[in-house]
């Protein structure tokens, strides 16, 4: 039986047509298939046009050399081996076909067996340079695949699947589609895509793959590349989300089999990040408000402290309570009552930054954490909550238009404390001190733990 090499496509290049028909004559004989051709520019016609496995060439040639034919395939036929023929007995071209990639180098005149044999070693070196690079890119793509299966922050998975997908899949740009909470597509991250087709194009991707469940071609969208492909992330028989390749030219025939592993990882990832945010929820989110909860304070609180002493920058807390809470539940019930806290956790929400972090502390207490704010700026946000709490209607909805205010203490790091606990204190100390007095108020913390009231440090504040 006839082993891969030896079944090999040959493209024989010599300009004396004896040399053709004998040199031909000992490939064929060991079961190759020979294409012979006599000049430079007939040879590149034929490597255009047809596919070889290695070329045997003369170094002298009509309108050239085979140094070009050896330059012209390894620049634009990565691959194929060359054996270079020559009835020059010198060292100088040897040396010089060698260092420019050739297989082989056989001085005229040329036995069967030599020729065979340069073939058959140029071949193998073919297959074991393939072998290796195959090899190369599998262990690339199990490191990709780890890296990726791996990552449970969601901005750096996208990153991660993107760029992975677009390197060792070789394609020209990449979109992620990602099934949110309801169930629908939404973008997770691109790679490759000019900015302004983005939305645009990912609109059209997110209507085209709502109920697809298997790789398909997407033909007809408006993209700047010739091919595009989507590859569904599967758990089971639950899509999570579609890798969507686009391609600029014809795709290598191991792309597919890259795409879906790498895709493959980025399912698993996905669902790792939707365990992990389940976990994380039941560790770190409050029930009722799906504010944070004080576990996750204390986290935040402790890493604010760190960055504050490395960067010198100040952050501050706000510590509310709402007045008279109690008489809700005995007017109301516990049921109303559980739904102002909710009502009072979003008013909190849409008071304070996207980056500040609110959590509820117990009961009807809440604490805010605001990142780079000093005691000036805290004062502010306070007051700002202070009066939509008093102005707000709660439950208005439902036809009860309830009444609530809230005292607020506030203390800044590292203004009134250099430590966590103490911190905590002072805030709390300060809003206490409205409880003991009008309600409805605003106490800024002082660093003999007494407070001192909004109004005296607001008027002094720059606006």
């Amino acid at each position: 039986m006839l082993s891969r090499w030896e079944m090999a496509r040959i493209l024989l290049v010599d300009d004396e047509k004896i040399a053709r028909t004998l040199y031909g004559d000992y490939l064929t004989a060991v079961g190759h298939a020979v294409t012979a051709v006599g000049t430079l520019q007939e040879a590149k016609e034929a490597l255009a046009g047809d596919r070889f496995d290695a070329v045997v060439t003369d170094l002298i040639l009509p309108g050239g050399d085979g140094m070009e034919v050896l330059r012209y395939v390894r620049e634009r036929h990565p691959g194929v081996e060359v054996v270079v023929i020559t009835g020059l007995e010198k060292v100088d071209p040897a040396v010089r076909a060698i260092k420019s990639g050739a297989a082989e180098y056989l001085v005229k005149p040329v036995a069967p067996e030599a020729l065979q044999h340069a073939v058959r070693r140029a071949l193998t070196t073919r297959d074991l340079m393939q072998e290796n690079a195959s090899l190369r890119r599998h262990v690339a793509m199990l490191e990709a695949g780890q890296r990726i299966a791996t990552t449970l922050d969601r901005e750096k998975l996208a990153v991660a699947t993107a760029s992975a997908l677009q390197t060792m899949a070789s394609a020209s740009a990449v979109v992620l589609l990602e099934r949110d909470s309801a169930f629908a597509l939404r973008r997770h991250g691109t790679s490759g895509l000019p900015s302004a087709l983005e939305a645009p194009l990912t609109e059209t991707l997110i209507e085209r793959l709502a109920d697809a469940r298997a790789p398909r071609e997407l033909d007809g969208l408006d993209a700047p590349f010739p091919r595009a492909v989507a590859f569904p992330a599967l758990e089971g028989d639950a899509v999570l989300g579609h890798a969507v390749l686009f391609f600029g030219g014809p795709a290598a025939e191991w792309t597919g089999e890259t795409a879906s592993f790498l895709v493959r990882n980025w399912a698993l990832a996905l669902r790792n990040l939707g365990r992990f945010a389940a976990v994380e929820d039941l560790a770190y989110v409050d029930d009722l408000t799906r504010l944070f909860n004080t576990r996750y304070l204390h986290l935040v609180v402790d890493r604010e402290v760190q960055d504050s002493l490395q960067s010198q920058r100040t952050f501050s807390l706000l510590f509310l309570d709402l007045d008279h809470f109690k008489s809700i539940n005995d007017t109301h019930g516990h049921l109303v009552g559980s739904k102002v806290l909710v009502e009072a956790a979003r008013v909190v929400k849409g008071c304070v930054r996207d980056h500040d972090v609110v959590a509820r502390y117990g009961g009807d207490e809440y604490v805010v954490v605001l990142r780079n704010t000093d005691s000036g700026g805290a004062l502010k946000v306070a007051e700002r909550i202070r009066r939509t709490m008093e102005t707000h209607n709660f439950l208005a909805r439902e036809g009860l238009s309830l009444k609530l205010t809230t005292c607020i203490g506030v203390a800044s790091f590292p203004e009134h404390a250099q430590d966590k606990a103490t911190l905590l204190d002072l805030s709390d100390r300060a809003m206490y001190r409205g409880k003991r007095g009008t309600r409805n108020v605003v106490y800024m913390a002082a660093n003999d733990l007494e407070a001192l009231p909004a109004e005296r440090r607001l008027a002094n504040t720059p606006s």
